[in-house]
């Protein structure tokens, strides 16, 4: 052990000439775990809430998605449906036609996506787990079955066990249409409606469901569609899938997983995150004004101790080191307690249950806080906590050893 970090140890434990610096050091390292704590099972709640919403998202979006670069529709008729089916681990590749669509309900309407489908779609396991079953699904009925989310349906007033639930759909019509005569200007459609489905509260509340061939009738899409999904087994690697794909498809096709279907979500996501991160770093720096008054006043009492060092041919830089050590002793022993028990508490959350969403009463996708602990989060949290200790230890060196000089 060096010489400077060995009576930096010492003089953290050794007891003092007076009782107050012990007090004000065991207040520092005290309010530099308890900032500790509050970073790390604070970032653990919006890893936790990023799972939840990324789960959601997945059950209804598919592994990759296919667009075309250069227009709203891509040409399925000359579309290579049979080489990227035969490509390792793909198990579905669909057609899908997606549009902003008027919805109405006897005398209520709401505005949203209407989405077709292929009957396919619903052979995917997690998409078949997220409809609700409320009534029949006869597709061979002469009207369409459409399923919309429990919130469109809650907007709309559409009772889905009804058994003459219908929906009416108006969609832009193509080319040069009137504005100014709405029967001109779109074309209108009716569903009947026996299911919902529910997977994340945004998607839930502006998406519809239809089928793929009666959507592309409605709107005039013969032979095009907005997009190919491409649904994988578990075992599939989704980096090396893409890649094949994009080998397939050549520039003139954008190739999406499931974050960048949803890039401006993750990134609000990523920035809220950061957001609440900076706010933490700075009740953090006003934590490490403790260890600036803790570190001054052990300095002062330490005058004598420095004269001595300075008398045994010490210089200046090893009775800088020394506090220096000090302050960053400080920061980091009060940094690793409050990761500790900020770990224990985040994992305690995670799998006993201790802080409830609302008073438990309220209809919650999960019923208490959901927190995720990640590494990265853990190392970051202890380099800032190193970091500002060494920077405050540092400035309050400097300047004491100036005055003192």
């Amino acid at each position: 052990m060096k010489l400077p970090l060995f009576i930096a140890q010492r003089y953290l434990l050794a007891k003092k000439s007076h009782n107050l610096i012990n007090i004000v050091t065991w207040i520092s390292i005290v309010s530099v775990g308890i900032a500790a704590f509050a970073m790390i099972f604070v970032l653990s709640i919006f890893n936790g809430f990023n799972v939840v919403i990324s789960d959601s998202i997945h059950k209804m979006s598919a592994d990759l998605q296919i667009t075309s670069i250069d227009g709203k529709t891509l040409n399925i008729n000359d579309f290579p449906f049979d080489e990227i089916k035969n490509i390792k681990n793909i198990e579905l590749v669909l057609p899908t036609i997606t549009e902003d669509a008027l919805f109405r309900n006897q005398d209520k309407q709401q505005i949203g996506q209407i989405k077709g489908v292929p009957e396919e779609f619903y052979q995917v396991e997690r998409i078949d787990k997220s409809i609700i079953k409320s009534g029949r699904f006869d597709t061979d009925a002469d009207v369409g079955m459409a399923i919309p989310g429990v919130g469109m349906a809650y907007y709309l007033g559409i009772n889905p066990n009804n058994p003459f639930s219908m929906l009416q759909v108006y969609v832009p019509r193509r080319g040069n249409a009137s504005s100014f005569n709405l029967e001109n200007s779109f074309n209108m459609g009716q569903l009947f409606v026996h299911q919902t489905f529910e997977t994340n509260q945004d998607i839930d509340a502006t998406t519809v469901l239809a089928p793929y061939e009666w959507l592309s009738e409605l709107i005039e899409y013969e032979g095009l569609a907005s997009a190919v999904e491409v649904f994988t087994n578990q075992s599939a690697n989704l980096n090396k899938i893409k890649k094949e794909i994009k080998t397939i498809l050549g520039p003139d096709y954008h190739v999406l997983d499931q974050y960048e279907q949803q890039s401006t979500l993750y990134k609000m996501m990523k920035s809220e995150k950061l957001a609440v991160y900076l706010i933490l770093v700075f009740i953090l720096v006003m934590a490490t004004f403790n260890v600036i008054g803790s570190l001054s006043m052990l300095i002062i009492e330490k005058k004598k101790d420095t004269v001595t060092l300075r008398a045994m041919g010490g210089d200046n830089s090893l009775i800088r080191s020394i506090f220096l050590n000090e302050g960053t002793i400080i920061s980091v022993v009060g940094g690793i307690l409050g990761l500790i028990l900020g770990i224990v508490a985040v994992l305690l959350q995670q799998y006993v249950g201790i802080i409830r969403l609302g008073d438990g009463t309220g209809s919650y996708i999960v019923e208490y806080y959901p927190v995720a602990l990640q590494l990265q989060d853990v190392l970051i949290v202890l380099a800032t906590i190193t970091i500002i200790g060494g920077i405050a230890a540092y400035t309050t060196v400097k300047i004491s050893m100036k005055n003192a000089g």
